[in-house]
């Protein structure tokens, strides 16, 4: 017997080892293999095994494999379905496909479970006890035993005295596994199911009955999360299993809550900012069946979830959800393609769609349900549009805060209520510009300007993350004086607390949450009503739920709408209509103010309107005139390389090369608005197909003839979302 192995290199090739008969019985597809690979051990993944070896060359000898790592696999034939999907949708190495499945924590070679001594008291009656030792024991069993530290604390005793009565045959000392529980010491309250309303329900019984993935539309507040929770009820209740994806890391703990509110330990979460202790434990908790539902972002959605029901995208627009490395997929995508591999229910949920996902159903592809309205009748923000150009005029520069929105800040602080501000860049200042010559402080690596960070007076670069601290005197006249320009999430905490000296204000950004648990500990403490105000980036304009925060105010939201990207439109009215559905989600009614220069953008208008079908309408006119996604495949490869001219010159040639083949349509060979980052000059050709599998074929075929150099990296990015 022959199997065909992917080593854990990528190689983008898979190797045929022969199976030692003593192993036949037990190697199956998806273990996970010890082989010989050159002139080491390696690991790799069973992908096919068959009776007969394809015919090797001559001089070609088949080795033995040395061994099984993991006797259950790692994948399903369904999983193994979709890693291929991937591999080939994406032009990724099938390695990278299957690494990007299981989280490194698991695959570690010293990976375990962590195993610690538990006491446990035995039956019948111990002889020859000392009084004390009568006493521990009576104790011992009250509690029903435990772990052996935590008893010597609890009971002022030792681990040899209760190793004395384990002499004695009191109690049963020996290792047991304890589970490294992401959600130890914090608090769970039990819930419910709540009451749906008529659009809920409908929506529920939508979902339930789908044979095909739905499209959840409802407004800010319209009650989506308590739709999921009784859709993955009935699925519980059916005896299959549910994985639900959040886009940041920041929802994480808030859904978490939620869902183990009502399902209780059968919830699993899953994200980066576990240890890899956590990660390890809650995997096979799931791989187990122990665990039935799974929280988590964007790779969660490759949990390994037994009978798999549901699949919920939650704030399925969100970008987060687009993997930035090899490969490079779309979890949204993955959880639509997983449904139909596995046979289970693909719920993709938002209050402003992809266009992707809305031009899907509106084609009927995707069947929609939606909710127009939030639940119990509470009204949608009062919205206002503040013209900065106005409040420039009145104080010669334009303000961090209008009078306007300090005024209602007042109010909120007046009357107990709470704020929500948001403004979508970190730091303090975006620029430090010489005021005598007008240099600009830039990254040596990076063709952006430093960013400076006032809580450790520096200079970051927000690329690479290299830093250094300000210049004394300007590099090129040098002069003494700088000017700070732009404004960052510091720099408005900063101008907050001189308007408002007694208030408590939290930030939340990439910089404030840099801490295990800090998105969890700030928002629990904004929850709790321990703080007045809370400042941040885009970490805090979606799915955040606080019934007290009546008040929402949009700095610049000009930000995203000036970006040179053909998206910057969608982009924009999401984040516009996600912040501001934050205000008066509960009984007290909520109030909305977006600073802005172009108060009559039609964008901007119809974000503030809440007009999701009137926006979307425009922009898909829009799109189809201009022959992009939704209705034609996109695509963006990237060539880098430490020498710019050689980025250009292969660049150059692929695009070229591209043009020619039939059913492309391939842009010139430029550079992105991010020329150079981490050293590397960066050229980029976009590619544009009816399918995307024209794309991929396009590419193989060019990387096949025109391999680059090893001094040039070359991307495909296909469905690419960041495009600068």
């Amino acid at each position: 017997m022959y199997v065909k192995v992917a080593i854990d290199l990528a190689l983008d090739r898979l190797f045929t080892y022969e199976v030692p008969v003593e192993l036949c019985k037990e190697v199956k597809v998806g273990q996970l293999l010890r082989v010989p690979f050159g002139h080491r051990d390696a690991r790799g993944f069973a992908l096919e095994v068959r009776a007969e070896a394809c015919a090797p060359g001559a001089d070609y000898k088949i080795k033995p494999i040395l061994g099984i790592a993991d006797p259950a696999p790692f994948f399903s034939p369904e999983m193994l379905k979709l890693v291929r999907w991937i591999s080939e949708y994406t032009c990724s190495p099938i390695e990278s496909c299957l690494k990007a499945a299981v989280p490194a924590a698991v695959l570690k070679p010293n990976a375990r479970p962590k195993e610690l001594l538990f006491v446990e008291p035995c039956d019948g009656d111990a002889q020859q006890l000392t009084a004390y030792q009568k006493e521990l024991l009576e104790n011992i069993r009250r509690v029903g035993g435990g772990w052996m530290q935590p008893l010597c604390r609890e009971f002022s005793t030792t681990p040899a005295t209760l190793r004395a009565l384990a002499a004695k045959g009191a109690v049963a000392i020996a290792p047991r596994a304890q589970r490294r529980d992401p959600l130890a010491g914090r608090s769970v309250l039990p819930s419910r199911p709540l009451a749906l309303n008529e659009m809920q329900r409908a929506a529920l019984e939508r979902i339930v009955g789908a044979d095909h993935p739905v499209l959840l539309h409802g407004v800010t507040g319209s009650g989506k999360t308590e739709v999921y929770l009784q859709a993955i009820a009935r699925e519980l209740e059916g005896g299959r299993g549910a994985i639900v994806l959040v886009p940041e890391i920041s929802l994480t703990p808030q859904t978490v809550r939620r869902f183990a509110g009502r399902f209780g330990d059968r919830v699993a979460v899953l994200h980066s900012a576990l240890s890899d202790g956590e990660r390890y434990d809650e995997w096979h908790r799931i791989r187990t069946g122990e665990a039935r539902v799974v929280v988590g972002p964007r790779s969660a959605v490759f949990a390994p979830v037994k009978d798999l029901g549901l699949i919920v995208v939650d704030e399925e627009h969100d970008t987060s959800y687009k993997q930035e490395e090899t490969p490079r997929y779309n979890a949204r995508d993955v959880a639509v393609m997983r449904g139909a591999f596995e046979g289970c229910r693909v719920v993709l949920g938002s209050a402003t769609p992809s266009l992707e996902t809305w031009l899907n159903a509106q084609q009927g592809k995707y069947a929609l349900a939606a909710m127009s309205a939030r639940v119990a009748g509470h009204p949608m923000p009062e919205v206002h549009l503040v013209n900065l150009e106005e409040e420039a005029e009145a104080y010669a520069s334009a303000p961090i805060f209008s009078k306007f929105l300090l005024d209602a800040i007042a109010e909120r602080m007046r009357r107990g209520e709470q704020t929500i501000l948001f403004l979508n860049r970190r730091g303090y200042s975006r620029v430090l510009e010489c005021k005598e010559c007008g240099c600009v402080m830039t990254c040596p690596n990076c063709s952006v300007a430093y960013t400076y960070h006032s809580a450790d007076s520096c200079l970051r670069c927000h690329v690479c993350g290299g830093w250094t601290p300000p210049p004394i005197s300007c590099p090129d006249c040098g002069a003494h004086d700088f000017s700070y320009t732009g404004v960052g999430t510091q720099r408005a905490e900063q101008a907050l607390r001189k308007c408002f000296p007694h208030a408590r204000i939290l930030r939340m950004d990439a910089d404030s949450t840099s801490r295990k648990n800090s998105h969890d500990d700030l928002l629990s403490k904004f929850r709790a009503r321990e703080a007045d105000i809370l400042i941040g980036t885009q970490m805090i304009a979606k799915g955040l739920d606080f019934p007290n925060v009546t008040l929402v105010g949009v700095l610049n939201a000009d930000a995203s709408r000036n970006m040179p990207d053909f998206r910057a439109a969608e982009r924009t009215f999401q984040l516009i209509a996600q912040v501001s559905g934050r205000a008066g989600r509960a009984e007290k009614p909520g109030e909305v103010f977006i600073q802005t220069f172009h108060p009559d953008d039609p964008v901007i208008l119809a974000a503030a309107d809440a007009a999701f079908d009137r926006f979307a309408a425009a922009e898909l006119q829009d799109r189809k005139a201009a022959g992009l996604p939704p209705y034609t495949k996109f695509a963006t490869a990237l060539f880098r390389a430490r020498d710019g001219t050689v980025a250009l010159r292969w660049a150059d040639l692929y695009a070229k090369s591209l043009a020619r083949y039939p059913g492309l349509a391939v842009s010139e060979a430029v550079p992105p608005a991010l020329e150079r980052a981490e050293g590397w000059f960066r050229y980029q050709v976009q590619i544009r197909a009816a399918a995307a599998k024209r794309i991929a074929a396009a590419w193989r075929w060019i990387a096949q003839a025109r391999p680059v150099p090893k001094d040039v990296r070359a991307t495909l990015d296909i469905d690419a979302i960041n495009v600068l």
